[in-house]
């Protein structure tokens, strides 16, 4: 059986220098010394099978491998959702987009954002005496107080959403590929059907904008040495500290010059595993130097790849959705399928999490929320429920269980945005609605809906390709649990006090630095 076969194999394979002027380090409570840090990197639309530690065969993420060999990965491990806002909400709430709001992506001229009686970890940290930083994509709202210099950040530098939501002179690799900006008096782009407007990609400094085009060939770099600054800095003043990381990596437009040697699409894609995994490999090595042994390291991605990217997109690994793939569409990111949500995951905290491990541990990026305020020792926020779990004792090697039931919300690609139609179950995962996202093809897999749900074991079907007999003594004895725990969160959330995020559009949001100038530019090209 394909999961007893992947359990043996397993085992067998036993601008930067400037002062921060938001940041005030000083703080007369506790000490670094009785609160652990933590560095939490998010990749985007990275693949679970684009991990060399998760034994993908290739040489391009030496640096995650050797964090793995240093520490615990896990294999079970599920994006919140397939698709970036969602996914982020939950990160920093621990709550499913039923419960806080968010249920799809917000836009470029998105007047909301995260809803603002959420309450973020970042908030919840501050108040418990952290420092906190925000490298990279945001994606919950730039808008006003939804900014997150306003959500429980001291810094923040990066873009506010994803990297391909507007223009740059240095466009990188797309499929389709998109121009670069219009300068001076040229007339506007012609764009593609999936380019995006003439305004600008914006970066941010805090709550100032220091560059618009963002110039994505030194994207990395500038993330790599902001979040070294913030550590070393944060390291010497006394205070614990949060850094969440959200990468541009793997998401497209790709950066970079590829090798010269294999296909192209290959060479690119590698090319920028290469590059994100040195990335994470400056901020471990910091992390190493300055704060090694306090210091809680978690790295995961927001979903899977983005299949109708092509060759620019990752692998899923054998989690191939075969049962929606030979109905058409992908079944990878947007998707409830294992390859759009089962993500890449790793722990590192010297002398506390087990070195060279591997956890089949069914975990979640909703733990991330309630692990971090338990280990810290700050409570959870007060009148509303979570989706996550304090595995602290999993990440530790104590115990071995994780989750007994997830729900995985839709995406996009079928059913309505948010709502909760696909159940894992231990080994079963129940579908009550599929459908595929946009392939490479072009072709998107039809919504279905199953009064009777598919159920699939994925113990001894990875691919999703067979889903158990609907007459079978198997099916007979999981639908009812299925059923009775699908029943038992949609009552819970009924219960609880949730939000709704504003999802409405004004184009005068947009950020823009200059907008006497064409693209917003910052200043002339």
């Amino acid at each position: 059986m394909a999961w007893l076969s992947l359990k043996v194999w397993l085992v067998g394979l036993s601008f930067l220098g400037c002062l921060y002027p938001l940041v005030d380090f000083s703080f007369s409570g506790e000490t670094r010394g009785q609160k652990p840090n933590f560095v939490i990197i998010l990749a985007d639309d990275m693949g679970w099978g684009d991990l060399g530690a998760n034994w993908a065969g290739t040489k391009d993420t030496a640096n995650l491998d050797r964090m793995a060999a240093e520490g615990t990965r896990f294999v079970d491990f599920h994006a919140a959702a397939s698709t970036c806002s969602p996914s982020r909400a939950a990160l920093l709430t621990g709550r499913l987009g039923l419960r806080n709001g968010v249920t799809h992506n917000f836009a470029v001229t998105s007047v909301g954002g995260l809803p603002l009686n959420e309450t973020t970890l970042a908030e919840v940290l501050r108040g418990a005496g952290y420092v906190t930083g925000m490298i990279g994509k945001w994606h919950l709202g730039h808008h006003g107080s939804h900014h997150p210099n306003f959500r429980g950040f001291d810094y923040y530098f990066g873009v506010p959403y994803s990297h391909d939501m507007g223009c740059t002179d240095t466009p990188g690799y797309n499929h389709p590929p998109c121009p670069a900006c219009p300068r001076g008096d040229r007339p506007s782009r012609n764009l593609e059907r999936d380019c995006y407007s003439d305004v600008a990609l914006p970066l941010y400094e805090n709550l100032n904008i220091v560059e618009q085009p963002v110039n994505l060939s030194a994207l990395a770099q500038k993330y790599a040495e902001k979040a070294t600054q913030f550590i070393q800095q944060a390291s010497t003043s006394g205070r614990p500290f949060l850094l969440y990381v959200g990468l541009a990596h793997m998401h497209v437009p790709l950066a970079g010059t590829p090798p010269s040697a294999g296909p192209r699409g290959q060479r690119l894609y590698s090319a920028g595993l290469r590059e994100m995994d040195h990335l994470v490999g400056r901020i471990k090595d910091t992390v190493d130097l300055v704060a090694k042994n306090n210091t809680f390291l978690w790295f995961t991605g927001d979903n899977g790849p983005w299949a109708q990217k092509c060759e620019l997109a990752g692998s899923v690994g054998p989690f191939t959705g075969s049962w929606q793939a030979c109905r058409g569409g992908s079944p990878a990111k947007q998707t409830t399928w294992e390859g759009g949500h089962r993500v890449p995951a790793l722990a590192y905290w010297p002398g506390r999490v087990p070195v060279n491990v591997t956890s089949a541990a069914l975990l979640s990026v909703l733990d991330i929320f309630p692990t971090v305020l338990a280990l810290a020792g700050a409570p959870l926020p007060q009148g509303r429920r979570f989706d996550g779990l304090d595995v602290s004792q999993v990440l530790f090697g104590r115990a071995q269980t994780g989750h007994r039931v997830l729900f995985h919300p839709n995406s996009g690609a079928a059913g309505e945005d948010g709502a909760l139609q696909t159940v894992r179950l231990e080994q079963y995962k129940a579908f009550y609605v599929t459908g595929g996202a946009r392939a490479c093809d072009g072709s998107v897999g039809p919504e279905r809906h199953h009064e009777r749900p598919l159920i699939f074991d994925l113990e001894a079907d990875l691919a999703e390709a067979a889903p158990l007999d609907r007459g079978g003594a198997e099916y007979r004895a999981v639908l009812p649990r299925v059923a009775a725990a699908l029943a038992g969160v949609l009552a819970d959330i009924a219960r609880d006090r949730v939000s709704r995020a504003d999802y409405s559009q004004d184009p005068s949001v947009r950020p823009c630095c200059d907008p006497r100038r064409p693209a917003c530019r910052c200043r002339a090209a």
